[in-house]
């Protein structure tokens, strides 16, 4: 699939078939999420990769009802920050690193033709503490992200988002 296309034929996607994920796959997003840049090449994410239906029901919970796709998704990814790895001229730019593999992962699998959703849990602290506490992370490891993949149940049309008057040149 041509890039630029992939980019703007993308949709979320918060039902899905059974079928599981490949590894090769699975492996191939990951690949791609830790493709992106970083902060001066800090790579100061990490990736908890759920399978089992029942830890996808807690994450599910943990991250409250909008993840519920989880419920029904093959495969969930935490995305979290190592502040271990983070720059420290400017640590707070984990924040973006994680964002920016986020993004590549939800494009990976679209153009693998596996469906995928955002789930926001950074900056919500509560989101955040509960899925530490379900996976016993460590002090130095941050929640960030929760993405739910999965073989589409549902088809979804794409329409231009691109907006004239947010588009400025030169001067505001």
């Amino acid at each position: 699939m041509d890039s630029l296309e992939n980019i703007l034929n993308r949709t979320s996607i918060r039902k899905y078939t059974d079928r599981q994920i490949a590894d090769e796959d699975l492996h191939r997003i990951l690949e791609a999420g830790m493709a992106g840049p970083s902060c001066v090449n800090s790579r100061d994410w990490s990736f908890l990769v759920v399978r089992d239906r029942e830890t996808l029901n807690k994450m599910a919970e943990a991250n409250g009802r909008p993840a519920q796709p989880l419920k029904s998704a093959a495969t969930g990814i935490l995305v979290c920050g190592d502040l271990n790895r983070s720059f420290q001229g400017a640590p707070d730019y984990w924040i973006i690193d994680c964002s920016i593999a986020v993004q590549n992962m939800i494009l990976a699998a679209h153009a693998l033709g596996i469906g995928s959703v955002w789930l926001g849990t950074w900056p919500q602290m509560d989101r955040v503490k509960k899925q530490r506490e379900l996976f016993g992370l460590p002090e130095q490891i941050v929640p960030h992200s929760v993405i739910a993949f999965g073989y589409p149940a549902e088809e979804k049309e794409r329409k231009g988002f691109y907006e004239e008057d947010r588009v400025h040149y030169e001067k505001w």
